[in-house]
């Protein structure tokens, strides 16, 4: 979880320990958990489920239908796409109540604008054409597109994602168009918080090596939990733990506050798993002992090219002393590397344990009344 040591070389790995063997990576998404977290582990990660939100339709809300019944009374001159699964949601919304074709026509004769690849994909699946996509998928570069364009006298509808989006609506009004929010689907807490709460804990105490956003509000959503303890978990998302977001939009609340974030190029699952797979083997500490080159990753070391796994204990002693090649480490010392209430018998335990698991002679070194040292 910590950055390369200067100048230590980095073995070529065999399978599976190229891809996410060793690592513990975090998933905050709902409604494709299951497959984000399948591609994960069929790389061999461990994965820690933790919805952040949860989708609720709200197909039989009074607000999604007038909304969608002002847009066929006075039909917007633009309409505004957030999302696929909002864009799908309405149409099968509109289908209950017998109203599919008549948006469906007022939808072809709108300069329609979809915010990302899923809406602009939900949109042409729904045999429509979309007139312009931003490139960065922000909903400040579409406002500002429309605004540029002219909205003074038009009606524009504005598919919402989740939530209100009060900025977007108060600009396009303040440029003088009459704005129709349509609420598809809201955002609401997860049914169970408790792993939530856990994965907040995780991370502030640096035992996951990475945590999945994909979406923006997600990443509210943590924070929120994170309570009094969210200086901590930001604290560790810019140092120990990657943040890794489906895309820009849903990066945007984590560098607000300085966290740096890992994007894949295309806002697609399989695309940011394989953002993981590159960049997390490239933090790893590796380090070369006796002819033995060690690579560690969160719950194993990867010894000449063979994945160990390792118990906390023992890992959290080579993380230690990795991370301080040639220096003596005395019990106290690596008594506070050890999760809590451990003592200094628990220290020797897993110097004992650590030793068999690597199974390297020399490679953990006792130094006689002073501690524990790996040698340079």
């Amino acid at each position: 979880m910590t950055g390369r040591i200067p100048g230590a070389r980095r073995p070529a790995l065999a399978e599976p320990a190229a891809t996410l063997a060793g690592y513990t990576i975090g998933v905050t998404a709902d409604r494709r958990r299951d497959e984000l977290a399948g591609l994960l582990e069929s790389r061999g990660a461990r994965v820690v489920l933790a919805p952040a939100l949860r989708i609720v339709p709200i197909a039989d809300d009074a607000e999604l239908r007038a909304a969608t019944r002002a847009c066929l009374d006075d039909p917007p001159d633009i309409v505004l796409v957030n999302t696929g699964i909002g864009m799908r949601g309405w149409l099968e919304a509109a289908e209950g109540w017998g109203l599919a074709e008549p948006l469906r026509a007022v939808l072809s004769d709108a300069y329609l604008v979809a915010r990302g690849p899923k809406a602009r994909a939900a949109v042409r699946t729904a045999g429509l054409q979309e007139q312009w996509t931003p490139d960065g998928e922000g909903s400040a570069e579409v406002v500002e597109h429309l605004t540029s364009r002219g909205v003074a006298g038009l009606t524009v509808a504005l598919q919402l994602h989740g939530e209100s989006q009060p900025e977007y609506t108060e600009a396009l009004e303040a440029a003088g168009a009459r704005v129709i929010e349509v609420p598809v689907y809201r955002w609401a807490p997860p049914t169970d918080p408790a792993p939530l709460h856990r994965l907040v804990d995780l991370i502030t105490g640096k035992l996951v090596d990475a945590v999945t956003f994909t979406s923006a509000a997600a990443v509210h959503a943590l924070l929120r939990a994170a309570g009094p303890a969210t200086d901590p978990l930001l604290d560790a998302l810019r140092t120990d733990v990657l943040a890794a977001c489906v895309g820009p939009v849903t990066a945007a609340p984590l560098r607000r506050h300085d966290v740096p974030v890992s994007t894949p190029n295309r806002a697609r699952l399989s695309a940011l798993v394989r953002t993981l797979v590159e960049e997390l083997p490239q933090r790893a500490v590796t380090i070369e002992v006796n002819g033995h080159a060690i690579t560690l990753r969160g719950h194993a070391a990867v010894v000449d090219g063979e994945l160990r796994q390792l118990a906390p204990g023992p890992m959290a002693v080579l993380r230690a002393l990795a991370n301080s090649p040639g220096r003596v480490l005395s019990r106290a010392a690596l008594l506070q590397a050890l999760p809590r209430h451990a003592d200094e018998h628990a220290v020797e335990m897993a110097v004992a344990r650590l030793r068999a698991a690597l199974a390297l002679p020399g490679v953990i070194q006792t130094v006689v009344k002073r501690g524990y040292r790996i040698p340079v």
